[in-house]
């Protein structure tokens, strides 16, 4: 069988060095413009749903919305229906940097898919999509405590 996790994987580390390195002159350091994009298109979202989103546990999340905050990137906000949960916004400068981010994203999107059809492209999607609904069943599992049974 093909090994086509390790293709993923390298295509996501590539992509994420190449954003690393590009992010640097904004201040954004490893992983943080996921976490700001993801707020920016998504404001009042709450942490534990952001980390589900991300695909990383709580404490990582955290850590890199504590960094965003003190960026002045985004800020954390009680609704007035409830006290309990802080609801994470974009600030007026991490709305700025988003375009950005999406610009970049736009361009890696581009480069990856250069030279595949519309088809090609659609069937990509679709196949990726179901691969990765096949192993958020196992990451759901896995982080909930459980083991897999190789």
């Amino acid at each position: 069988m093909e090994d086509i996790l390790r293709v993923i994987g390298s295509i996501a580390r590539e992509l994420d060095s190449i954003a690393n390195v590009e992010f640097k002159e904004i201040n954004l350091t490893k992983g943080q413009f996921l976490y700001l994009a993801r707020v920016c298109e998504n404001p009042g979202i709450i942490q534990g749903e952001l980390a589900e989103l991300l695909r990383v546990d709580r404490t990582t999340a955290a850590r890199a919305l504590r960094k965003l905050e003190d960026q002045g990137l985004i800020s954390r906000q009680f609704t007035a229906d409830n006290q309990k949960t802080k609801r994470l916004y974009p600030t007026e400068k991490g709305r700025s940097v988003y375009p950005i981010i999406k610009r970049e994203n736009e361009y890696s999107n581009a480069t990856a898919l250069q030279g595949l059809s519309e088809e090609e492209v659609k069937q990509v999607r679709n196949l990726l999509l179901r691969v990765e609904k096949n192993v958020n069943a196992d990451w759901h599992y896995v982080k909930s405590g459980n083991h897999r049974d190789y």
